[in-house]
C-alpha cells in the first residue's frame, strides 16, 4: 500500500542530518510493514529485531551501551553484518526493552552513518518512564490510512489526484464529486486500518472489514490490560464503547461513565490516550498562538482512532450510510466531524500534532467551532456543515469576536466548488490539509 510515510522514510534515509528515527502510532496502523518495505527495497541489507518476541535479545542491551559493542553483539545474534550506510537496523516493539531506547543516543553519537529505526505499539507508555535521549532522535507519527491513501490502495489513483487541497485548490466537476462521495461512503465504513482495508479489497465485502474491527477491538483491550496491571477492564470496556457516541460533542468526564468515580474514568481515558486510541480535543480561546497556551481541559471533545472502528462500535448499518444523501447529518454530524478530525490529525493536527476547537458558553448565545487550523502563523476556524452561510451562527460569532482572523472554512459533503461568501470559504469535506 502506498502510504505517505513511505516518502517520509526515503527522505529520512537520504538526509545528511539523519538521526535514529522513532515511529509513533497506535497498534496495527502499519508501522512494521512500512519499515520492512523500506528495508527490503532501499537497503543492501535489512535487520529486524522484534524485542517483544525475542526476549533473549534484551541481554544485548545490558551493561555497556557503547555502539561498537552493541553492533558486534547484534551481528552475532542475527548472524548478519551491519554496514553503516548500507544496512537498516529496525528495533521493533522497542518499548519492551527500555535500555534499547537509551541505546539510540549512543548509536547517534558514535555511529551517525548507521540507519536505525525504532517503533512500538505501546511506545507512548515507555516514553513517559524513560530518561529519553532528547535531541539525539527524531520522531514521525503514523496514523490510520487517510482517504487519499485509501483511494490509492483501491487502484483509484486518478480519482485520488482529483482531491482538492487547501494549499492549491483546484475545482472539480459535479460528476467527479459524486464519484468521490461514493468512495467516501465506503471509506467511512471500512476506515483506515490497513488490515480492514486489505480485507475489504480482497473480498469486496464491508462486513469482512467489520470482522477485522472486532479482532482489533479485542486485541486493544487485552494489550492495554497487559501494560497496565491496575487497569479496570470493565471501566475501559465501557469507555471504549461509549467514546464513539460522544464524538463531536463537548462532554465532561462524568458523562463517559456515570456509574463510576471520576478518578477511575480519567485513569481509563488516560490509558486510551497513551495507546493513541482516543485523542482528546481541547478548547482554546484562539486569541493568539500557540493555541495550547490558552487551552482548557474542563470540557473536552473526544476523537476516535479510526472512523471504521468508530462505526463498528456504534453498530452502524452499512445501508444507512450508503443510501445517505447528506453525510453531515449522520449521527448528528458526528460522522463527518470524525472524518475531518482524523484527516486533520494525520496531517499534523491543529498545532504540533494536537487538535483544538473553540467554544463560548453563554446562556444567551453559546457557540462552538469544530476545529481550529493553523498555517503560516495564522488561525483558521473550521466548521463541518451542510447548511448555507446564514445558518452558521457560531462561525459568525467567532469571526466577529476575532477580527484578526482573516477567514473561516466550512467543509461540506454537498460542496464541490470553492465558494467565498464574505469571510467564509466553502470547500468539499474531502479537501486535503496540505
Amino acid at each position: 500500500m502506498d502510504r505517505k510515510i513511505n516518502t517520509v522514510l526515503i527522505e529520512w534515509k537520504n538526509s545528511a542530518f539523519r538521526k535514529p528515527l522513532i515511529i509513533r502510532g497506535a497498534r496495527q496502523v502499519g508501522k512494521t510493514y512500512s519499515v520492512c518495505e523500506l528495508g527490503k527495497n532501499q537497503f543492501d541489507s535489512f535487520i529486524k529485531l522484534d524485542l517483544e518476541r525475542d526476549r533473549t535479545a534484551h541481554k544485548i542491551f545490558e551493561g555497556d551501551l557503547s555502539a561498537q559493542k552493541l553492533i558486534l553483539e547484534l551481528e552475532v545474534h542475527t548472524n548478519q553484518r551491519i554496514v553503516p550506510g548500507k544496512t537498516l537496523l529496525f528495533l521493533d516493539e522497542i518499548q519492551e526493552c527500555e535500555r534499547a531506547v537509551l541505546s539510540l543516543r549512543y548509536f547517534y553519537e558514535e555511529f551517525p552513518d548507521l540507519h536505525i529505526i525504532a517503533a512500538g505499539s505501546m511506545l507512548e507508555f515507555a516514553l513517559e518512564n524513560i530518561s529519553f535521549p532528547v535531541g539525539r532522535v527524531s520522531f514521525e507519527w503514523m496514523r490510520p490510512m487517510t482517504f487519499y491513501e485509501f483511494l490509492n490502495a483501491s487502484d483509484k489513483s486518478i480519482l485520488a489526484e482529483e482531491l482538492p487541497c487547501f494549499s492549491d485548490f483546484r475545482p472539480i466537476t459535479e460528476t467527479i464529486h459524486l464519484k468521490i462521495i461514493e468512495q467516501l461512503k465506503t471509506y467511512l465504513l471500512v476506515g483506515g486500518m490497513p488490515e480492514a482495508v486489505k480485507r475489504y479489497f480482497l473480498t469486496g465485502s464491508v462486513n469482512q472489514s467489520f470482522s477485522v474491527h472486532e479482532d482489533l477491538y479485542q486485541s486493544y483491550l487485552q494489550s492495554l490490560v497487559k501494560y497496565n496491571a491496575k487497569a479496570d477492564i470493565d471501566s475501559m470496556d465501557h469507555i471504549l464503547k461509549s467514546i464513539p457516541s460522544h464524538v463531536g460533542s463537548q462532554i465532561k468526564y462524568t458523562r463517559l461513565d456515570p456509574e463510576r468515580r471520576i478518578e477511575k474514568t480519567k485513569a481509563s481515558l488516560k490509558i486510551f490516550e497513551r495507546a493513541l486510541l482516543v485523542h482528546i480535543i481541547q478548547s482554546s480561546n484562539a486569541d493568539g498562538l500557540p493555541l495550547n497556551a490558552n487551552a482548557s481541559t474542563k470540557i473536552i471533545k473526544p476523537l476516535f482512532l479510526d472512523i471504521g472502528l468508530m462505526q463498528y462500535n456504534c453498530g452502524v448499518s452499512p445501508s444507512e450510510i450508503l443510501r445517505a444523501k447528506d453525510l453531515s447529518n449522520l449521527y448528528q454530524g458526528a460522522l463527518a466531524e470524525q472524518f475531518v478530525g482524523q484527516e486533520l490529525l494525520a496531517h499534523g493536527g491543529s498545532e504540533n500534532f494536537k487538535l483544538f476547537y473553540w467554544s463560548r458558553a453563554k446562556k444567551s448565545s453559546s457557540a462552538e467551532i469544530d476545529y481550529l487550523y493553523t498555517k503560516t502563523g495564522k488561525i483558521y476556524p473550521i466548521e463541518v456543515k451542510s447548511g448555507p452561510a446564514g445558518k452558521l451562527k457560531s462561525m459568525h460569532i467567532f469571526l466577529d469576536e476575532h477580527p484578526h482572523v482573516e477567514k473561516g472554512y466550512v467543509m461540506s459533503p454537498v460542496a464541490f466548488e470553492k465558494q467565498k461568501i464574505e469571510k467564509l470559504i466553502f470547500v468539499p469535506i474531502y479537501t486535503r490539509f496540505i
